[in-house]
């Protein structure tokens, strides 16, 4: 527990930052550009757009994690989304991290 709460601490810090992307359009058109290295995806997203940002992440090789419901990553950032796009290598390094521990 103490992990996802220091992910969603840094998330908060990396939307602070201005280096986030938020909701489905902006995050896919910015993994076709390349620009994210981490997509989050709420664990409560429906099947649909978790299959299209699974397929997209696959194809161009970005990493996508679903550790949280939509309600906490919305807390975290301020803002009610189910897809988040990290645009820092810095963060998005140390989420996985967390994530994986």
């Amino acid at each position: 527990m103490e992990n996802k709460q220091r992910f969603l601490n840094l998330l908060g810090l990396a939307m602070k930052a201005g280096k986030l992307v938020t909701g489905e359009e902006t995050t896919l058109q910015s993994v076709r550009k390349n620009t994210v290295n981490l997509v989050i995806l709420a664990s409560d997203a429906s099947e649909n757009t978790e299959k299209k940002m699974r397929d997209k992440c696959h194809s161009y090789h970005t990493k996508l994690i679903s550790p949280c419901t939509s309600a906490e990553l919305s807390s975290a950032i301020g803002k009610n989304r189910m897809i988040i796009g990290v645009c820092d290598t810095g963060f998005s390094r140390k989420m996985c991290e967390l994530m994986t521990e």
